[in-house]
């Protein structure tokens, strides 16, 4: 990783309290803890779990376990930070299991729409919103669609998934049959991007296999003879879907049209990114024991699936691996977009780098990624700047999807806890055993999200969990150094400005990002660009490059520190 510019010290995870609490005062935007207490925190670690005796989120996931293990319930599920009241906080969706052709809770199972008090606690306010669901729900995709300036929910459940509209006054419409978006079938991931360049947000949604109550099929781990959950390798495989968007809110399936049709996979997660510097977003799809997707978009609405060529198709010896979790970033500074996929336990999760010519290395031996990660099984994840010191370090959400695996398998468990990479600039460090009791708690996580639930600057972390309550993890490392909060809003362009690239300048620290669309598992994240500039004073410039069909340009000088702007496209100046 020669590309990278300047590496902040390595011992940076291991400052002295004093020195902590004094990075905690320096900041404008004060600490969210100390804002609202009154008082200066005293963080041990740079993760803290936020009980919910304090945040007041007491909703939990239930799978629905059965005897006859049906597969989706091992699945589940996603969870979201979005702000749904346009009130500058970060809100919080959390998916819930429901009815379905096998499963019938009584009562009935609800998804939670948690708003944000601005004072560290959050109110449920689901059933207020609309937003209940109460269908065997998976995950949940953020975005502004029509283009109102209010953030809308698409949540993918097994059966049938439910668009809702944002109304602008805290309730949302399901406008889902109107829209042409039902989706039959198991769907998972989904991300909202502009495939066409045509300024509105289209939609893919993952789906999985072919499945359905009289279809479950039950496993035996060898002379046990106990039932468990079988490997998606005896279903069927399925085909995505791509909408248009038609501008006039209504969407047109475009998966045949597109290609993306005729492509079979088991997919999980996806991200929509620009990996060959075209200005046209590709799709990369996390695929469960068949070969990953990597879907080219050739312009004209056409996409091409190059997956085995470009080299992240199948394991460096040639296997399918069981995908789930998906990303992608620059995390070496080259100005082209990397990719990360987690796989299950024994299969080593992979960061491709990559080559500039449509092909990737798998890069996970010499990163460390691979030796921290071979009795894991991943979902969510992300690279995200945890210590605001300029480089994209990685955050991992495990757990063994197989509930019997501890009787098969010597050194895999079911429950797993999560892990923390911390990029040095020249491979990914794990600090997990450093940053807090929730790295050495296992969980049977599945979404995550990043988010600044406290705006602190310093970003948060939402895992859902399946069968349990939420984990919200409050960041105390991103506030001992310097940062700017961004967010974007299009105008020619998509509203969400996805596939927007931001580069700044601070000192002799300069560091590009481009906003992709969905990645993780499930899941949603915060919107809003934290750039990290260490212990640097000041950023001396900041340049956005913005979507087709605009491309326009736009640099700005004498920017503030430690607090959030935004841009909007075209105006020339933040607010």
């Amino acid at each position: 990783m020669s590309n990278f510019i300047s590496q902040e010290s390595k011992g940076r995870l291991r400052l002295s309290r004093r020195d902590l609490l004094k990075g905690l005062a320096g900041s404008t935007a004060f600490s969210g803890l100390a804002r609202f207490a009154g008082t200066v925190p005293e963080p041990a670690y740079p993760f803290e779990a936020v009980p919910p005796s304090v945040s007041g989120i007491s909703w939990a996931h239930t799978n629905g376990k059965s005897p006859e293990k049906f597969l989706p319930e091992t699945t589940g599920a996603g969870c979201a930070f979005l702000d749904y009241d346009n009130d500058g906080w970060m809100d919080i969706y959390l998916v819930n299991s429901g009815k379905c052709d096998f499963f019938n809770p009584d009562p009935l199972l609800r998804n939670a729409l948690c708003r944000n008090n601005r004072d560290g606690t959050f109110t449920d306010v689901t059933m207020k919103a609309g937003v209940a669901a109460g269908g065997y729900g998976q995950g949940v995709a953020v975005g502004d669609y029509d283009g109102d300036g209010f953030p809308d929910l698409y949540v993918t459940q097994y059966g049938r998934s439910i668009l809702y509209h944002n109304n602008g006054d805290g309730t949302f419409s399901d406008v889902t049959e109107m829209a042409g978006l039902a989706a039959p079938g198991w769907a998972s991931s989904a991300v909202w991007f502009d495939y066409d360049n045509d300024g509105r947000l289209d939609l893919f949604v993952c789906q999985f296999v072919e499945f359905s109550k009289s279809l479950n099929k039950t496993c035996g781990p060898g002379e046990e003879g106990k039932h468990g959950y079988c490997i998606p390798r005896f279903y069927n495989p399925m085909p995505s879907w791509l909408f248009h968007n038609n501008g006039d809110g209504t969407f047109t399936d475009a998966s045949k049209a597109s290609g993306i049709g005729k492509y079979l996979g088991k997919a999980w997660g996806v991200v929509a990114t620009d990996l060959n510097n075209d200005g046209l977003l590709d799709l990369f799809v996390a695929n469960d024991t068949v070969a990953n997707f990597l879907l080219m978009n050739r312009g004209q609405g056409k996409f091409e699936e190059i997956g085995t060529q470009a080299g992240v198709a199948f394991s460096a010896d040639g296997r399918a691996r069981s995908g789930m979790g998906v990303d992608s970033a620059d995390y070496d500074q080259d100005g082209w977009q990397d990719l990360f996929v987690a796989n299950i336990d024994r299969e080593i999760y992979s960061i491709y780098r990559n080559n500039h010519d449509e092909t990737f290395d798998d890069q996970a031996p010499q990163t460390g990624v691979g030796a921290a990660t071979r009795l894991m099984s991943g979902w969510g994840l992300k690279f995200f700047d945890y210590d605001n010191d300029g480089n994209l370090d990685l955050f991992l959400a495990n757990g063994n999807p197989d509930d019997l695996i501890e009787s098969l398998h010597p050194g895999v468990t079911y429950k797993e806890p999560p892990i923390l990479m911390h990029n040095t600039g020249r491979s990914f460090e794990n600090v997990s055993a450093r940053s807090g009791p929730i790295f050495a708690t296992p969980i049977s996580a599945r979404g995550m999200a990043t988010g600044d639930f406290d705006n602190d600057g310093a970003v948060d972390v939402l895992i859902s969990v399946n069968g349990g309550p939420p984990v919200l993890l409050r960041n105390h490392a991103g506030k001992q150094n310097h940062w700017l909060g961004v967010n974007l809003v299009g105008k020619k362009s998509n509203p969400d400005a996805i596939g927007a690239r931001v580069a700044y300048q601070s000192g002799d620290l300069k560091r590009s990002r481009m906003k992709v669309g969905g990645g993780s598992y499930l899941s949603s994240h915060d919107p809003r660009m934290v750039l990290g500039i260490g212990v640097r004073p000041k950023i001396d410039w900041l340049e956005v490059k913005w979507p087709q069909p605009s491309g326009l340009v736009e640099r700005f000088t004498n920017l503030p520190i430690d607090r959030y702007i935004t841009i909007v496209e075209g105006q020339g100046k933040w607010k």
